[in-house]
């Protein structure tokens, strides 16, 4: 690597809707995303609708993973997805509540950070289907910062959470 060149970083990046155009607010903050600098889109899941967890008096969500390489660094990273989420007119009203848009760091590359503004790996990640069903879709063997692997936290009774592939991108 010469002077002045940034590695490149593989990361993992969760996406979900469940208001309005579901599918064109996905698209568009794939777009986005892969139309900054420093940042190239290499694979995009399928579309699973899900049922909402924490708060639940809202609609279904479309959710996703997909795969970058990035130059940026964690915070620029989290500063892009931030940006978008606003341009997506994502509102922080409830947690956990219905959203526009919602762009989360899952993995960057075997990483562990736990900052006030950023966790990672993502603190509840292994704890949803509709995280690990399509993570694992697009890196079958993927492993943890701690050596374990994602695929031997998909376990029977989180598989039931309510989750149904509906689209390809």
């Amino acid at each position: 690597m010469g002077l002045g060149e940034k590695s490149v970083k593989n990361v993992y990046i969760a996406f979900g809707s469940n208001i309005g155009n579901r599918i064109q607010n996905i698209t568009k903050a794939i777009d986005l995303l892969d139309s900054t600098e420093g940042i190239t889109v290499i694979k995009i899941s399928s579309i699973y609708e899900t049922d909402p967890i924490g708060y639940i008096k809202q609609d279904s969500f479309l959710n996703g993973v997909l795969a970058i390489e990035t130059s940026l660094a964690p915070l620029e990273l989290l500063e892009v997805l931030q940006h978008i989420e606003k341009q997506l007119k994502r509102e922080r009203l409830i947690h956990w509540g219905p959203r526009t848009i919602d762009l989360d760091i899952l993995l960057y590359n075997q990483t562990m950070i736990k900052e006030e503004r950023l966790t990672i790996p993502h603190p509840r990640m292994l704890e949803r289907a509709f995280v690990l069903v399509p993570l694992l879709e697009i890196e079958s063997d993927i492993m943890m910062p701690d050596g374990e692997k994602a695929r031997d936290y998909l376990t029977p009774s989180l598989q039931q959470q309510g989750i149904a592939k509906v689209a390809t991108l």
